[in-house]
């Protein structure tokens, strides 16, 4: 059986974010933005290019997964990293 890649809802809106990752820094918010995305997109059957572009921005930073996640969670324990960017609304979905 063939698999079929699917197109996210959200793609359109998450590649200008990647294409951002990829030209930035790894600022707390980048790494926020990545780290979001990560999880987006992890096991997603589609948006290949996308998986393939948050592989490169964590090399770029030279990060793992696992050291991008321990460094949100202290990003969002200290504040409102989302917040300082006058995003009000929320994109978990």
């Amino acid at each position: 059986m063939k698999s079929e890649e699917q197109q996210h809802p959200q793609y359109h809106k998450d590649r200008q974010i990647v294409n951002t990752l990829l030209a930035e820094k790894d600022t707390d918010y980048n790494l926020a933005e990545l780290a979001r995305l990560k999880i987006r997109y992890r096991g997603f059957p589609g948006a290949k290019d996308i998986q393939g572009d948050l592989e490169k921005v964590l090399q770029k930073w030279e990060l793992t997964e696992e050291k991008l996640y321990e460094k949100t969670r202290e990003i969002h324990h200290k504040g409102q990293v989302y917040k300082k960017h006058n995003n009000d609304q929320e994109d978990w979905f």
